[in-house]
């Protein structure tokens, strides 16, 4: 049965079609004080977290990742962070913003902004974020989601260098056989030939 993220609001589980999108699940720490960390982020009344409980990568910043390796890993000590709460849950955050602050507030329009620019105090509505319908509300998030497309489509890549390779060693295999067995003569023509189909060699005449 799929993991569904534990975040609230959250739609996201373990399937492939949500890891092509290149949204990857991440379990909770079993350092006891880091999990009640993470647990506490969530915000969710009376959840304990268990052995099985994950959260999707799409509630982290990007420089909570480690990428360098096949398996994109989370950094020690990475909190989740990116959450899309009820108003009434929002957490109260300084008015004063900067185009150029890591967390850029809706309010803040897409056109140009003054560097000292700030937001109103007025609250503003929430966006309806369900991952893949919606655009996130900050740039760290879209630009989030922009990386891990990139080392999907990297790790896709790879893996298809990979297949490719072993398909070539499989026919060279096929095709020494082949030849052995030739010499030998311990192969008729037709089943030479029908083995020739798999080798991906031309057909040769005995």
């Amino acid at each position: 049965m799929p993991q569904y993220c534990a975040a609230n609001f959250c739609s996201n589980r373990r399937t492939v079609d949500v890891r092509t999108r290149g949204i990857t699940f991440h379990k909770f720490p079993k350092d006891k004080d880091m999990r009640k960390k993470w647990e506490a982020s969530l915000q969710r009344e009376r959840f304990t977290a268990s052995n099985s409980s994950v959260l999707c990568s799409e509630h982290f910043k990007r420089e909570d990742f480690d990428r360098t390796g096949q398996i994109v890993r989370l950094r020690d000590g990475a909190i989740p962070s990116i959450f899309s709460f009820p108003a009434d849950l929002q957490r109260p955050e300084k008015s004063r913003m900067t185009v150029t602050s890591i967390k850029v507030e809706p309010c803040l329009s897409v056109a140009s902004q003054d560097t000292t620019e700030t937001c109103t105090s007025q609250p503003q509505p929430q966006p309806n974020d369900d991952h893949g319908y919606a655009l996130p509300a900050s740039l760290t998030a879209v630009t989030a989601k922009l990386k891990e497309a990139l080392a999907r489509v990297e790790s896709l890549e790879r893996e298809k260098k990979n297949a490719m390779a072993r398909e070539k060693r499989a026919k060279t295999t096929v095709q020494s056989l082949l030849g052995d067995l030739s010499d030998k003569k311990l192969i008729n023509k037709k089943l030479r030939e029908r083995l020739e189909l798999y080798s991906g060699k031309m057909k040769l005449a005995l």
